[in-house]
């Protein structure tokens, strides 16, 4: 039986250390290579060539979807398992955008990342029952333009109409019109309820 080699891509060496000790009691999976952030992990790729990557979303310096962007152009064959905390679809579809086939939540670590691993490497595609309902059911609603997120994450932040004019060097009625295409896109009620929607699927980040 072929070992599957596994790369391990998270800027918490905690974390990193949590998975090793998972996978080191089982014969057919071995931790080859571990990487703090998106650059590293490319580095490492090159070196080790993993069957399977573990690749966390949120790192300095790079983050995983623009990490697993890079390995795949190089590399169209590499199978990667983004690994998060985010439960929101719009992260997830972000990732299987970029060529991701599996995403792990943190917190189903010791009971999934094995099987995980396995499937992922024998071709199959894994992701969480609650992110494929919430993806599907999101599936036919409007995108946020850029300048839609610009102003969402200014709400978020608590400020004004008056203010994100000023912040984005557009007028106070241009702000509204964004705010009505947001709410109608989002189907919230209002402002605060955008916010919230917004944080849960993953749309905009409390760490923006």
């Amino acid at each position: 039986m072929n070992t599957i080699k596994v790369l391990t891509v998270d800027d918490h060496p905690i974390l990193r250390e949590g998975i090793a000790a998972i996978i080191a009691n089982h014969d057919d999976i071995a931790l080859v290579g571990e990487a703090g952030n998106g650059r590293e992990a490319i580095e490492r790729f090159r070196q080790y060539r993993p069957d399977v990557t573990l690749m966390d979303l949120v790192m300095p310096e790079m983050n995983g979807i623009d990490a697993t962007i890079a390995i795949r152009r190089e590399f169209p064959n590499a199978r990667i398992v983004v690994l998060t905390t985010y439960r929101g679809d719009v992260q997830a579809a972000q990732a299987f955008d970029a060529g991701a086939f599996g995403y792990l939540l943190k917190s189903s670590l010791r009971k999934d990342l094995l099987d995980t691993i396995r499937s992922v490497h024998a071709g199959q595609r894994r992701i969480p029952t609650e992110i494929a309902v919430a993806m599907a059911e999101h599936r036919a609603d409007g995108t946020l333009s850029e300048r839609e997120l610009e102003v969402l994450r200014q709400i978020a932040a608590g400020s004004a109409n008056k203010i994100i004019a000023v912040h984005l060097s557009i007028s106070e009625e241009t702000v509204k019109g964004h705010v009505k295409s947001i709410l109608s896109k989002l189907n919230a009620n209002d402002r605060t309820h955008a916010v919230t929607i917004g944080i849960r699927r993953g749309i905009i980040s409390l760490e923006q």
